[in-house]
């Protein structure tokens, strides 16, 4: 099915009043690769979209969004996992409750995660401990000019923080389809994080994490069904030890993580707070009163907006703590995907 000069105003989550030329939606692989073909033929640039849950249209899209709805959830297992095998048009939350539903832990700390099955790949979305990289088994990748499914290991995936070779390769003419999910059965609670630590290990239970997760995301987070946003819009910085040591001396109660190379992670959204910007607008768009790492859709915000606001945040944290934040939302221009961090400079 499809539309010619479509709104994507219902298809992004910032609810940003953006328009494409043409929306396919695919269900199949064949109807992703007729689809694409099609639009390839004409000259048109082709952006593939799950549910448009981590991106800006900073323009209208002059192409094709091509909707990835491919569904199917089947579960084998052995001594030692579960392994699940899911299309990429599936919703990542309703997974992780498929899978709780169905006795297999594992995902709870990524419950609420807005967006796609085959969306968390790219991002190796990550929550309160726990990164995609850690249950990923393998990711099925569709050469649309071959016709050809290639099976890429969680290795070959190179997953970094927020990062990815999907972001860097195969962004041109492949579409994730499936994603392998690994859960082994000798499950152990992630407590590291948020209202987690308080918790027992030798006696919670994955619902009781799931329950927490999902009370301390929605206690923080804007609904995108009611205020239009992208959820966590800045990736939080990894910088060098002496330089978080700088910033916990000068603020004791700063959030920091450290990680497994002596690196250290530090809060964005604690950082944007410090700047006192909760609640600061510009234009349509502002900063969430309750949650200073999300940017929100006040109203009728426009891309440039958006981009205005996040550019002035940028600048105003390096400021104050010599820090540039990298978004974590991608930004799409009339032609297709394009630097996030260029056009923030």
């Amino acid at each position: 099915m499809s539309n010619q000069n479509s709104p994507l105003k219902h298809l992004n989550t910032f609810a940003l009043s953006a328009y494409a030329s043409n929306v396919i939606s695919a269900n199949s692989v064949d109807e992703l690769i007729h689809a694409w073909g099609e639009s390839t033929s004409q000259h048109q640039p082709v952006l593939l979209l799950g549910e448009g849950s981590n991106v800006l249209f900073i323009e209208n899209y002059s192409g094709t969004v091509l909707l990835n709805r491919i569904k199917g959830i089947t579960s084998t297992e052995d001594d030692i996992a579960w392994h699940l095998h899911v299309g990429a048009g599936e919703n990542w939350h309703q997974l992780v409750c498929y899978s709780l539903q169905n006795g297999m832990p594992g995902l709870e700390n990524l419950a609420l995660i807005p967006g796609c099955v085959g969306s968390a790949p790219i991002q190796n979305i990550g929550a309160y401990g726990v990164e995609l990289q850690k249950v990923c088994e393998y990711v099925d990748l569709l050469d649309m000019k071959e016709g050809t499914i290639l099976r890429l290991s969680a290795q070959d995936c190179q997953f970094g923080y927020r990062d990815s070779i999907f972001k860097h390769q195969y962004d041109d003419g492949y579409a994730i389809v499936a994603v392998g999910i690994k859960l082994l059965k000798s499950w152990t609670p992630t407590l590291g994080y948020g209202d987690l630590t308080r918790m027992d290990p030798s006696s919670v239970t994955p619902q009781e994490i799931f329950d927490s997760v999902c009370e301390m995301r929605r206690s923080k987070l804007p609904d995108p069904t009611v205020t239009g946003n992208a959820g966590s819009f800045f990736k939080n910085p990894v910088v060098d030890a002496t330089v978080a040591e700088d910033i916990v001396k000068r603020y004791p109660n700063a959030p920091h993580y450290l990680q497994l190379d002596g690196s250290v992670k530090l809060a964005a959204g604690w950082l944007i707070d410090q700047c006192a910007l909760k609640g600061y607008q510009i234009g349509g768009a502002a900063v969430h009163q309750q949650q200073a790492l999300v940017l929100i859709n006040l109203a009728e915000a426009t891309g440039q907006d958006v981009l205005n606001l996040a550019s002035y945040i940028r600048q105003q944290v390096a400021s104050k703590f010599s820090i540039w934040l990298e978004p974590e939302v991608r930004f799409i221009a009339s032609d297709g995907e394009v630097n996030a961090v260029e056009r923030l400079s």
